[in-house]
């Protein structure tokens, strides 16, 4: 299991980065644009931060204008895969990035028949977004476990990234889904690290500990 952080902040990735947890880092237009920086720039001072995937999301609709794209990404940095949207266009896309060796992201996957639809067309790796399907009365969770099943049962090597990551506990079931990686924002990671009784369990032993050099500094005094 993978942790890629869902950000577009350099500071965020950074302080992630330093706790050699998170393995790659995933993007879209909607978070670079929150950040009001030029797209590509930010692109590549993310690349230099991870060595491991940065998924840039295409902003074309068409197949065509999306390979152009894809190109263009290409060439930013080694580690760059290129996010498709879920789309008859973003598979004939597929088709075509994979002919030229760009690794591939299929964002926007609802549903276990796009996913397999990703997979066949050559998707390195597929995203269903489990909030947004619990956002409507769904299980993501389910289908995360669903596409994990049916990939191994046809030793399809597409990898599943559970996306749409709104908690804690859906990083758990991620877990028990079998998902290869989940995408999280820096809160929920930040909601991993953290227990009450493991900040009730360090003061105990830091009031021990004072404690007793209290009563050996008395000792020592009589």
């Amino acid at each position: 299991m993978q942790l890629f952080l869902d950000s577009a902040k350099p500071n965020e990735i950074r302080e992630a980065a330093n706790l050699g947890v998170i393995s790659g880092v995933t993007t879209n237009p909607s978070l670079v644009a929150k950040e009001k920086v030029d797209y590509k720039e930010r692109i590549m001072e993310i690349c230099q931060i991870v060595s491991g995937p940065v998924s840039v999301e295409v902003l074309s609709q068409e197949a065509e204008g999306m390979v152009t794209e894809a190109k263009e990404f290409a060439t930013w940095a080694s580690n760059v895969i290129v996010k498709v949207p879920m789309i008859e266009e973003g598979l004939r896309a597929l088709k075509s990035l994979r002919q030229l060796k760009i690794r591939t992201n299929v964002t926007l996957v609802f549903s276990l028949n796009q996913a397999l639809l990703a997979a066949i067309a050559g998707a390195d790796y597929v995203s269903p977004f489990v909030g947004r399907l619990d956002d409507v009365g769904h299980d993501g969770m389910q289908l995360v476990a669903e596409i994990v099943n049916a990939y191994k049962t046809y030793n399809m090597s597409t990898q599943v990234i559970a996306a749409s990551i709104r908690h804690p506990l859906h990083v758990v079931q991620a877990v028990h889904a079998g998902a290869h990686i989940a995408t999280i924002p820096f809160g929920v990671l930040e909601g991993m690290l953290h227990h009450p009784l493991t900040d009730l369990g360090v003061q105990r032993f830091l009031d021990d500990w004072h404690r007793a050099i209290g009563e050996q500094e008395r000792k020592n005094d009589v």
